[in-house]
């Protein structure tokens, strides 16, 4: 984690030498370079921002990179601005002055504090005091959100140029504890394809079984489905899939201290044995297809 007054860069694309199959990783929420002027604005302090951070992810995933596979990774904070949502999915009673007339402000993201620009982190705790500029807010938009999802876009699309199909895995982080009166735990991985929409059966069947090979507990679509990017990427008919997988932090970090633990290179290890499974799936199951109503 760091303080900074700019991003340079806001994200990086990281290509390997060669490239081994269709199959591409983001890491959208693990920026941790916080902007000072960000932290001024807010109520709350520097480690409770933390709590909406998926920290270490894109270290977990770097090691797809040398056996040939491209990821993307955020250096901006989830807090700050959120890529995994619509561009314009905003609470007018966050700013002053009026929000464009295609702002989505009704959306349930929106009513929960969790917008393109969150209003809270963690257990619902305000970020901000008092209202913010709409000029900030849409500033962030065009200088971060949309520059990301540029990138993001001329990649995947020129892995489905490469291959004939392309295969996005959406890594994110989930608190180890539910936050609910009872308190379960969660299970160690959820993987989400939209309830069947954002790609073939095949690469979410592949993506489950190798994990409970490697022993782990996976559930699927619950709690967690896919947000705006697996919705948005995932487009099976056009040969283009989209996965979200949520690694329980557990596995990997003291959630407290923000700090890795022992075991965290077991999980990168297993994150790319799941990447060479994934580009073994035949490209003819990913590859565009017509419906039958065509």
């Amino acid at each position: 984690m760091s303080v900074s007054d700019d991003f340079d860069p806001p994200f990086d694309v990281i290509e390997p030498e060669r490239w081994r199959g269709p199959v591409v990783f983001n890491s959208p929420h693990s920026g941790s370079i916080y902007p000072r002027s960000f932290l001024l604005e807010a109520r709350l302090d520097v480690a409770t921002l933390r709590r909406s951070e998926d920290s270490f992810v894109d270290e977990l995933i770097a090691g797809v990179v040398p056996r040939g596979y491209p990821m993307m990774r955020a250096h901006f904070p989830r807090c700050y601005v959120d890529v995994n949502r619509e561009p314009y999915e905003l609470d007018p009673r966050m700013f002053n002055g009026r929000l464009p007339s295609f702002a989505n402000t009704r959306s349930m993201r929106v009513a929960g504090g969790l917008g393109t620009v969150a209003r809270v982190v963690g257990d619902a705790q305000e970020i901000y005091d008092q209202r913010i500029s709409v000029d900030d807010a849409l500033r962030r938009i065009e200088s971060l959100y949309k520059p990301y999802h540029r990138a993001l876009r001329k990649l995947v699309t020129r892995v489905q140029g490469e291959f004939g199909a392309a295969l996005l895995i959406d890594c994110h982080s989930m608190p180890s504890a539910t936050g609910s009166r009872d308190d379960r735990p969660r299970a160690d991985i959820v993987v989400g394809d939209r309830y069947g929409t954002s790609c073939v059966t095949p690469v979410i069947e592949t993506t489950e079984a190798l994990l409970r090979s490697l022993g782990y507990s996976v559930s699927r679509n619950k709690p967690y489905a896919g947000g705006f990017i697996t919705e948005h990427y995932g487009n099976p008919s056009a040969g283009l899939h989209a996965i979200q997988i949520e690694f329980n932090r557990a596995l990997y970090m003291d959630e407290r201290r923000y700090e890795r633990i022992a075991s965290f290179r077991r999980l990168a290890s297993d994150i790319e044995t799941l990447a060479d499974r994934l580009a073994t799936i035949p490209l003819e199951e990913l590859r565009p297809y017509r419906s039958a109503a065509e």
